[in-house]
């Protein structure tokens, strides 16, 4: 049971998904697609669907870990979490690599839940990326990462092949 100030309580799981839950996976990232398309070109295929090709890579490779996140025994999204980072090219860091709470599920601290489990998950060397131009998730990762190490952690801004992202990189001691 998970509650906050000024939240609503709520029971949180952010539980492994396995091969067979693959198909409930895809459909939440066209979900997060839709949305990140505000801050992001892209466009769906003629199927009418955006897609999201390292899907698989996820049962087939290690250092990969896919996570669905219930509230109170319903779908409330996924994270995705992996070895390597996408942006200083550390090998051995953590990375978010997506990161996904349905709209009604919003603004009740779950998105932090969910950051804090995996990094408690996964102790070691943490990247978060996020695209400069979303600023509200920028906000919410520096406030997830500050109320998870205790401190405000800094970012810098990096670009990568003509894209500018806000980078903070910051260390998890793992479950206490």
């Amino acid at each position: 049971m998970t509650q906050q100030p000024g939240k609503q309580s709520a029971d949180i799981e952010v539980l492994p998904a396995g091969p067979d839950q693959q198909p409930v996976l895809a459909n939440l990232l066209e979900l997060y697609a839709h949305d990140f398309s505000e801050f992001y070109h892209i466009e769906p295929g003629e199927d009418g669907r955006f897609g999201y090709d390292p899907l698989p890579l996820y049962w087939s490779e290690p250092g990969r870990h896919p996570f669905l996140v219930r509230v109170d025994g319903k779908l409330a999204g996924f994270v995705l979490v992996k070895r390597g980072s996408e942006l200083s090219g550390n090998e051995t860091a953590w990375d978010v690599a997506e990161c996904f709470v349905l709209r009604g599920y919003r603004r009740r601290g779950i998105g932090t839940h969910i950051a804090h489990e995996v990094w408690r998950r996964f102790p070691g060397l943490w990247e978060v990326r996020v695209m400069q131009s979303n600023v509200p998730a920028r906000n919410f990762w520096a406030r997830a990462i500050s109320t998870f190490t205790g401190d405000a952690v800094p970012s810098v801004r990096v670009e990568k092949d003509g894209k500018w992202w806000t980078l903070f990189t910051f260390e998890s001691k793992g479950i206490a």
